[in-house]
């Protein structure tokens, strides 16, 4: 009975410290990619929407790289944007010293928590396609925030879709 007791009290112990144990943690884990966080900037740049909106109050979504759009509730690459990764991988292959951080943005419906999950889904998508075009995965960062910065304030479907986005930061 002793024995018994021990081995039930030691497994309650593992189970507290595994549960505990995430909690203590003193990193900031992302949802997807390297050096990703939930809305805070990776620390290899600081060029990205966070930054620009801190400094200006807007976000103008310019830079070499093209923005890629999605459709609601999704993270699926769309055909058309295919073209658009095409050509911001070249880029990245012609500027072999630079790198970019995938930022996803979705649009304001939606919970918080479920709009960063699927920001974080959209950037790894687009990641993941760099990777098949031949961009060295180490060279991409991903971050979601989610319905935090949106590039539209307006409440409609035109306004939406703008925000439904993958914006691509350069960094060197």
């Amino acid at each position: 009975m002793n024995r018994g007791w021990r081995a039930a009290s030691l497994g309650g112990l593992v189970a507290l410290g595994l549960i505990l144990a995430p909690g203590c943690s003193s990193k900031t884990k992302g949802l997807q990619g390297e050096g990703s966080g939930v809305g805070r900037e990776s620390n290899i740049g600081s060029q990205g929407s966070l930054e620009q909106f801190k400094n200006t109050g807007t976000l103008s979504g310019s830079g070499p790289l093209s923005d890629i759009h999605f459709g609601y509730n999704t993270y699926n690459i769309e055909p058309q944007d295919g073209s658009v990764l095409k050509q911001n991988a070249s880029w990245l292959q012609s500027n072999p010293r630079t790198r970019v951080q995938v930022e996803g943005h979705c649009d304001e419906r939606g919970s918080e928590e479920y709009n960063i999950a699927l920001g974080a889904k959209r950037a790894q998508a687009a990641k993941d396609y760099l990777e098949t075009l031949g961009v060295e995965g180490s060279r991409i960062s991903t971050i979601s925030y989610g319905k935090e910065l949106p590039m539209c304030t307006d409440h409609d479907e035109s306004c939406w879709q703008q925000n439904r986005r993958d914006h691509f930061v350069v960094q060197q």
